[in-house]
């Protein structure tokens, strides 16, 4: 009796144990649930940080907690440009803000729109008679872009600055593939659809070459004059056209050569920009730190700087990322998800509806999908209107179709109005190691689509038929809705890509402009005046979850302060996603593709992936051992 009676006390001693443990973890957890979200209290008098640690973005990532956990890495930072801009807009015009900070330190960069957009904003804090700070240890194009819009650019003495230009190689498989015996079925309608070319050849054509250098040029032109007019002392042409030289003169000190370019202003590091800022702004007086200043961060000034709510509703739907089946995002531009966003939404009785485009396209069906919902809000007669931001190509014009004005930047990449498809076989493959398929058939179709021994001319024939049967249905909705004929449409379509300029020239854009343009002009069109409306960002608000994962995960994690070196060698680890993202698109089961592949990666929603390169080495291992 004595042992049963230990043993008693021991079972009961643990169940107690047990209960206090889940306890105390249902507490921390509800503490931490009730503390995500940043309070309006934190806001100070002094400088407003915007601490861009990650890239700025038309839509945030939602993360997925298990994958992150189990990554043992910290997701990339992602801003959205709407909220940056909204901040700035906001510090222009209240008292407590003095001046700007710009931590470009760790920034990886953004679309031009998106860059353009918040220097504009920077611009308008400018006006307002308050100091914009920028400091990292090396800027890189993008770099370069924002803080051109400061009125301090500081750097690192032991950093630099570099400008590279639009453009670049990508990888081609077409050898690989024939040397494996791997046979790369590809469907395609259109001249300059160039999308198919890695699996298919060792070189670009001519046609995308073509294409690419009046792409590129058009970028660099628009990077260029934006540079200049917001810092007309940088000598833009002089870096480019001889780097070397210029480094050389400037005794290869990148940092002193950054400043005789007039790139920066100033040389100095942390501590001195700090207490330049306590000149500005005054010294913390609750902080022992040195040189320290009373700072307000992005996300509760947000918080106090709240959306307001009155008068009628405008809706803004975002379609951000690759356009895939199913309940994706966001981040990614799930059919289904943002169908049922767009249909929720019916019973909001919007005056109007602006769909924001940020995507390079994906699926067809998906496309279709959003596309159909969209026509569900114009069938009740109220104004839509597009928005393009850095990229609406492909399926990203698809979902534009049913707008009755687009807008679009002249930075916009847009058009690649074309389809394909790609499907690997291995009947060659399989010959060479001694695996063969045989069996009877009561028709062309029996046991097709095989793989392994491969298609059958039929299969071919009718997979190629569809590929072009989606073209033409392609072709018709643009013509319907650009007010073109069918051979006009397929003169500036056939997979072609323009920039934005160029493409309202040939009208597949109506106005130039960005979201707020937009929004006024559809505000205006549903016939409501200044303060009778407001946006309403459908499914835009994040879960607490998410919230408190980045504040675990993001803000935790460290920082990488990148110099030169690092940003060279960023270009590596962006050719390795390039590397898993391609051989996805042909290893992986896929319908007909509206997609943009040829637009550059730094414009594609989602191009950033972990902090280490072992986020995409882990996407690779993970491609070939499913």
């Amino acid at each position: 009796m004595k042992f049963a009676g230990r043993v008693w006390r021991l079972l009961v001693g643990l169940k107690d144990g047990l209960v206090l443990l889940f306890m105390l973890l249902f507490f921390t957890l509800l503490f931490a649930v009730l503390t995500a979200r940043p309070s309006p209290a934190e806001v100070r008098e002094g400088a407003l940080v915007l601490e861009l640690n990650g890239m700025i973005v038309e839509e945030r990532t939602e993360i997925d907690p298990f994958a992150a956990l189990l990554s043992q890495t910290a997701p990339v930072g992602e801003f959205e440009a709407r909220e940056l801009v909204r901040a700035l807009d906001a510090a222009a015009g209240d008292e407590r803000i003095e001046a700007v900070v710009l931590d470009l330190d760790s920034f990886l960069g953004g679309g031009q729109v998106h860059l353009q957009a918040v220097g504009e904003a920077l611009d308008r804090v400018r006006a307002a008679d308050k100091p914009v700070l920028a400091f990292a240890t090396a800027y890189a194009d993008d770099g370069v872009m924002l803080a051109s819009h400061a009125s301090e650019v500081w750097l690192d003495p032991l950093g630099g600055a570099m400008v590279a230009g639009p453009g670049g190689g990508r990888l081609y498989f077409g050898e690989l593939l024939e040397r494996l015996n791997v046979n790369a079925r590809v469907y395609r309608v259109g001249t300059y659809k160039s999308a198919v070319e890695p699996y298919t050849r060792d070189s670009m054509s001519e046609p995308a070459r073509e294409n690419y250098a009046a792409l590129y040029g058009a970028l660099w032109e628009e990077w260029q004059a934006h540079v200049k007019k917001a810092r007309p002392q940088a000598d833009i042409a002089g870096i480019t056209r001889d780097p070397v030289g210029w480094i050389e003169a400037a005794g290869g000190d990148l940092a002193q050569a950054a400043l005789s370019a007039g790139l920066v202003d100033k040389l100095g590091s942390r501590q001195e920009f700090d207490a330049r800022l306590v000149e500005l702004v005054g010294e913390d007086e609750w902080s022992s730190e040195l040189n320290a200043y009373p700072r307000t961060e992005l996300d509760p000034w947000l918080e106090d700087n709240a959306i307001a709510e009155t008068g009628s509703a405008i809706g803004v739907v975002t379609i951000a990322g690759e356009i895939v089946d199913g309940d994706a995002g966001p981040g990614t531009a799930g059919g289904t998800r943002i169908a049922e966003l767009l249909d929720e939404a019916l019973e909001a009785d919007l005056a109007a509806l602006v769909v924001r485009v940020d995507s390079p396209g994906g699926s067809v069906m998906a496309s279709e999908e959003i596309r159909r919902a969209i026509l569900r809000h114009k069938a009740r007669d109220i104004p839509i209107a597009v928005s393009m931001a850095n990229v609406a190509a492909s399926g990203g014009y698809w979902v534009a179709t049913p707008a009755d004005r687009i807008f679009a930047e002249p930075e916009t990449i847009t058009g690649s109005i074309g389809i394909f498809a790609v499907i690997p076989t291995f009947e060659g493959l399989a010959d060479e190691i001694g695996v063969s398929v045989d069996g009877v058939r009561t028709t062309p179709l029996s046991g097709q689509p095989d793989l392994v021994g491969g298609f059958t001319p039929e299969v071919d024939a009718i997979l190629q038929a569809s590929v072009a049967d989606g073209y033409t249905d392609f072709l018709g909705r643009v013509a319907a809705a650009r007010n073109l004929s069918i051979e006009e449409v397929d003169r500036i379509g056939q997979g072609r890509i323009w920039d934005g300029g160029a493409a309202r020239q040939i009208g597949l854009v109506d106005q130039y402009g960005g979201l707020d343009t937009a929004v006024e002009w559809a505000a205006a069109q549903a016939g409501l005046g200044e303060g009778e409306w407001f946006i309403d960002y459908l499914g835009h608000e994040p879960g607490t979850y998410d919230t408190l994962l980045r504040q675990l995960l993001v803000e935790d994690g460290e920082s990488e302060r990148a110099d030169v070196a690092t940003l060279f060698s960023r270009q590596q680890e962006a050719l390795g996603g390039r590397l898993v993202g391609d051989l996805e698109r042909l290893l992986t089961t896929r319908g007909a593709q509206a997609y943009c592949l040829e637009c550059p990666p730094g414009t594609q929603q989602g191009a950033a992936g972990d902090r280490e390169l072992a986020g995409w080495l882990a996407k690779m291992v993970a491609l070939f051992t499913h």
